[in-house]
């Protein structure tokens, strides 16, 4: 529950900072840029987000 939740908050943090830096988060020499990569990689590393939903569920 804590992966799917980290990796909730880190999505939409992350996506929100890009739409205020705008641009630069497309150019890979820009930090935002890498978080924003690193934000996507993390819902599907360790078990995608879905999977992890369907596992809660069965657990309740």
């Amino acid at each position: 529950m804590a992966k799917l939740f980290g990796t909730e908050v880190q999505c939409e943090v992350v996506d929100r900072c890009l739409q205020v830096f705008g641009g630069y988060g497309y150019m890979m020499e820009y930090p935002i840029a890498r978080m924003y990569a690193a934000a996507r990689v993390q819902k599907i590393y360790g078990g995608t987000n879905e999977i992890m939903r369907e596992l809660i569920g069965r657990s309740l």
